[in-house]
């Protein structure tokens, strides 16, 4: 079972309060993500699109931007090549209408995931150079393509970086060595010498900050603030999609693209939206990233991602919804897949000993390869271990990576690069390729040099404060609304409280994956108490330290605390967070569990 642990970050929170019109709760809140200073409690909470920085403080811009400003002067052919993911489909989408529409001569090359692989490669640096293309422009890709960016160099041709992956390096002597690409410009806010004050930006915000920089230098910021508005839409569903952190600049880049979304103009996500059965005004950052944006990522998993970009590119609603409902088909059947997977990957973990090994390498041949990204996140979180995901490809093996927050993958498999034909990513998530054979050598060596202690492998519950449930009221939970978006970087604040008493229960939900529990606080009050997910290992909990009979008659009946009805004995210490359930018009606080023990 995970740890949990109280925030214990210090500040005088009666202060911070008073300063910014918030609860000391909410001020509690705001420390526990990291934030100290005054000018970060203002922009967290009262931030605008003035307060991002500037494009120009990303190293390399100036340069990028000056460099395409005369390309697009002199008409010159920009050809952008992106990835299949949907931070690499709305980066191409950023850069490729905002060329077309300052006027440049500006097509898209999107890799094929099955044919091509990620990024750059050779074959598309050829179709470039014989389509007469001069300039090649990546977004989210590129920084470890040396090797074909050199080849379009001896071509002839301009190349500009764009991309926010870890830049490749060598260690020598104990020092590292960067290898950047020999691009005309490379702009990464995680290449060294780069001050921007925040890199955790995705590939599709470095996009969108050179087509302002360009807009700039071009004269068009003012006459293109509108349409500019339209790809700051896709900047944030970037964002989210690519799990940043929703810190700093990109909680105000989400929080206005959201704010942006629920009355777009882009056809693509008007019929997204729609054929998901999802009401504009009703979208957050959730829906985004479990709904809306894993059919954008279906179609380079299973399809081509060329149709996912010609969706956000749409103009016709009809042929928007017609290609919207196509991509909701293909990702209800690569959920459906997924499923298949995740149980032998839980099998194979299981039954051949895999569960001892620190990091998790889980070889599956037939698996569609597009999917091992997604199984391995679904691994990780039931053991809280790294997990590896292999299949088998035409030239080898392919696999990808998902971590936890106490092991950086990138530089663990960096340890043992010569194992792999291609690899790339960064802390939380990784690609790879390698040879067929040496599916065995490359999870004895991966885990030959981890260094996980067993208390890295505990999973850990941050609790924000330690609250009785009768301390809620509708005003706290308003006030914590003010802290959406919520997702990585930002979590949902969380409360928690020990012994509270459970009432009863009542499982719901046609699967059966809901349980409403009625609960009473220390002041006698009753609350509904919800939990979403399989209702088993829970009952299990219950039955083991209370006994199946206690649990028979909290699933059976309602008690009294009067006399005339039986008094539950199960008392649970939970985590929590409190909402409003509006049904039919009738608004009520509601609590909503995510831990017991």
């Amino acid at each position: 079972m995970a740890k949990w642990f109280v925030a214990a970050k210090k500040a005088d929170f009666n202060k911070i309060a008073k300063e910014f019109g918030i609860s000391p709760v909410t001020a509690r809140i705001l420390r526990n993500r990291g934030l100290t200073r005054d000018e970060e409690f203002r922009k967290f909470l009262y931030g605008t699109v003035d307060d991002m920085y500037p494009p120009e403080a990303l190293l390399g811009m100036e340069e990028a931007a000056a460099l395409l400003t005369a390309k697009v002067r002199e008409g010159k052919k920009i050809r952008v090549i992106g990835d299949y993911d949907a931070d690499g489909v709305c980066a191409s989408c950023i850069l490729h209408q905002g060329l077309k529409e300052a006027g440049a001569d500006a097509d898209t090359a999107i890799p094929d995931r099955m044919k091509d692989g990620y990024g750059l490669n050779e074959h598309l640096v050829l179709d470039a150079y014989e389509a007469g293309i001069d300039t090649i422009l990546t977004c989210d890709n590129g920084i470890a393509a040396g090797a074909e960016i050199a080849l379009a160099k001896e071509k002839g041709m301009t190349v500009i970086v764009t991309d926010h992956h870890e830049v490749p390096y060598e260690e020598r002597d104990g020092e590292r060595i960067w290898r950047l690409p020999p691009a005309d410009v490379v702009v990464d806010p995680k290449q060294e010498g780069d001050t921007c004050p925040f890199q955790g930006i995705c590939g599709a915000v470095v996009a969108y900050k050179l087509i302002l920089c360009l807009y700039g230098k071009l004269g068009l910021l003012e006459s293109k603030k509108r349409f500019l508005d339209g790809l700051l839409e896709l900047a944030a569903f970037a964002t989210v999609c690519d799990v940043m952190e929703l810190l700093d600049e990109n909680r105000i880049i989400v929080r206005y693209g959201l704010s942006h979304m629920k009355h777009t103009e882009n056809e693509g996500l008007r019929a997204l939206m729609e054929v998901n059965s999802i009401e504009p005004e009703k979208l957050t950052a959730y829906t985004i990233g479990f709904v809306l944006g894993p059919c954008i990522n279906a179609t380079g998993r299973l399809d081509t991602a060329v149709r996912a970009l010609k969706l956000l590119e749409e103009k016709d609603r009809a042929e928007a919804v017609r290609t919207a409902s196509e991509l909701k088909a293909l990702n209800d059947s690569r959920k459906e897949m997924t499923e298949h997977f995740v149980k032998q990957a839980v099998a194979q973990v299981e039954e051949e000993a895999l569960g001892e090994d620190r990091v998790l390498v889980i070889f599956l041949p037939d698996c569609h390869e597009s999917l091992a990204g997604i199984i391995a996140g679904r691994v990780r979180e039931k053991y809280y271990k790294p997990v590896f995901v292999l299949t088998r490809a035409e030239d080898g093996v392919k696999g990808s990576g998902r971590s936890i927050e106490t092991y950086h993958m990138f530089e663990e498999m960096t340890k043992i690069r010569e194992i792999f034909t291609r690899y790339g990513g960064h802390k939380m998530a990784a690609g790879l390729s390698i040879k067929s054979g040496d599916v065995e050598t490359f999870r004895r060596r991966i885990n030959e040099v981890c260094t996980l202690t067993p208390q890295d492998l505990e999973e850990r519950v941050h609790i924000d404060v330690p609250m009785p449930v009768s301390y809620i009221t509708r005003s706290l939970v308003d006030e914590l609304d003010r802290l959406e978006p919520f997702g990585n970087g930002n979590p949902r604040p969380l409360f928690a409280q020990k012994d509270l008493l459970f009432l009863s229960a009542r499982v719901l939900g046609k699967n059966g994956n809901a349980v409403r529990f009625t609960v009473l606080d220390d002041a006698g009050q009753r609350w509904e108490m919800m939990a979403f997910g399989d209702p088993a290992p829970m009952d299990a909990y219950m039955e083991e330290k209370f006994g199946s009979e206690a649990v028979r008659r909290l699933y059976g009946m309602g008690f009294s605390m009067t006399g005339g009805g039986e008094t539950s004995q199960i008392r649970l210490s939970v985590t929590y967070y409190p909402s409003v359930n509006t049904w039919k018009g009738d608004s009520r606080l509601q609590l909503v569990m995510k831990q017991y023990q």
